[in-house]
């Protein structure tokens, strides 16, 4: 039976092996999470989705700039948490507010559902929030970099909660100005992490951008560690635990 494309794109869902965790798909349109928690919250994680997603779409419709741009935007003290926290991690970053859609929704959809899982990790394209009491494996996938599955995070139960967030001039379909085949962020906001690994990797083009790359994200306060793979060719700075 022939793959869908959308199957195609999270295939790496495949590869996960929290076996003390429920998986749970939860698709809202564009949307679509892989939620672990410590019992089946599907129905529930949807209708959080669909509130956050009406939130965003709401206000897009309003101001089409926070859709549009690929810089910072003005704050909106009117505007809904969610928003607001999109145009304050964005800014930090200096890219646009939609650079860390996929964070913030982890990050707010997380802050609701953890009263009913104390336990969770939310995947979103490759973006993930963990709340965990357990020592979680974390893989980098680089496309088709040497590298890619073969370098892993070790996350600690008392760094958690925290965001894991990947950005890649080469996988996948959203836009880079990088030719990073995986930049990834770490840091307390998923959002923040999102952002940060958008701008860092619009700053890797070949192997001397490693360096300043990392060292920018770094630079930014509530980033804890910053990874990136070009090729055959790897840095990491911060708090990262390699395995």
């Amino acid at each position: 039976m022939a793959k869908s494309k959308d199957y195609q794109k999270r295939f790496y869902r495949e590869w996960t092996k929290d076996g003390d965790l429920i998986g749970q798909e939860v698709i809202v349109r564009e949307t679509d999470l892989f939620v672990f928690a410590e019992r089946d919250i599907k129905a529930i994680a949807e209708k959080v989705v669909k509130k956050y997603r009406g939130q965003i779409e709401g206000y897009i419709k309003k101001r089409p700039e926070f859709m549009e741009s690929l810089e910072p935007i003005s704050q909106d003290p009117a505007a809904r948490d969610i928003i607001k926290e999109m145009i304050r991690t964005t800014a930090f970053a200096g890219v646009g507010p939609m650079a860390s859609v996929a964070g913030a929704i982890d990050d707010f959809v997380a802050n609701e559902l953890l009263a009913y899982s104390k336990q969770l990790i939310i995947e979103n394209g490759g973006d993930i929030f963990i709340k965990s009491d357990n020592i979680r494996r974390v893989a980098i996938y680089a496309g088709d970099s040497p590298l890619s599955n073969k370098i892993f995070m070790k996350i600690k139960p008392e760094d958690t909660p925290l965001g894991v967030c990947a950005s890649s001039g080469t996988v996948g379909h959203s836009l880079s100005f990088g030719k990073a085949d995986a930049c990834v962020i770490i840091a307390k906001s998923a959002a923040l992490a999102d952002a940060v690994a958008t701008a860092a990797c619009n700053r890797i083009r070949e192997k001397k951008d490693i360096a300043p790359g990392l060292e920018f994200a770094l630079s930014i306060k509530g980033v804890k560690g910053a990874i990136a793979i070009l090729g055959k060719d790897f840095g990491s700075m911060g708090d990262v635990e390699l395995v």
